[in-house]
């Protein structure tokens, strides 16, 4: 029996759940997953099932955990190799993970997530492409550090697991990387528990699809 569950979104479109799911699968957390199809903006279905009514929500041994970086922290507790073990990397994991849940508006705006799709060359606003030199700036710096090919090395740490999502936009979207940013998203891209969630996006039923998502026009 399983001892808990997670409340996602639709795989297709929400980055929140894809973060969130990914701690718990790597943690190893024996939880019920509960997929609430998303409908545009505030969806009923989730504000009646989670207490802040956003996905991803976790409900793990009588733990009841919301926010993506809080179900990653928390998940850390019980599979702390999420974290890098080095103190000083760790805090720049942290650091890393931290402003990618705070920030990059303009490129969460432009370029959505929506990973069934590709609209190569579009969403290239002013504040995405900002958003995109900081990003590969961050990417940069811990890849030459670590030797790759995941941020602090060769296994998915928490900072990895918070942009997971960007790596999903930049094959949706195609802007220009630098090769060592191109590199990065390609492995993550092949990591099996993204493989996974990639697939079970695919099989989703076409009705979950929403037309603001499926059309570069609606949401550049």
């Amino acid at each position: 029996m399983a001892e808990g569950r997670l409340f996602i979104g639709t795989k297709m479109y929400s980055s929140w759940s894809l973060r969130g799911w990914l701690a718990v699968q790597l943690a190893g957390l024996d939880v019920e997953e509960v997929v609430i199809p998303l409908a545009g903006g505030a969806t009923a279905a989730v504000k009646e099932a989670t207490p802040s009514g956003t996905v991803p929500y976790l409900e793990h041994r009588g733990a009841c955990v919301w926010e993506s970086l809080a179900i990653l922290e928390y998940c850390a507790e019980i599979a702390p190799a999420l974290w890098p073990a080095d103190r000083v990397q760790r805090a720049a994991a942290r650091s890393i993970a931290s402003e990618m849940h705070a920030g990059f508006r303009g490129l969460r705006m432009a370029m959505p997530m929506t990973i069934l799709n590709r609209f190569p060359g579009q969403g290239r606003t002013p504040e995405a492409l900002s958003d995109i030199a900081r990003i590969e700036a961050i990417w940069q710096a811990a890849l030459r550090d670590s030797g790759g090919p995941f941020l602090f090395g060769a296994e998915l740490t928490g900072a990895d697991i918070m942009f997971a999502p960007v790596a999903c936009r930049f094959l949706t979207w195609e802007p220009e990387l630098s090769p060592l940013s191109r590199a990065y998203v390609a492995a993550l891209r092949a990591h099996p528990l993204m493989a996974r969630w990639y697939a079970e996006a695919a099989a989703e039923p076409e009705a979950w699809k929403l037309p603001k998502y499926e059309q570069a026009g609606d949401v550049a």
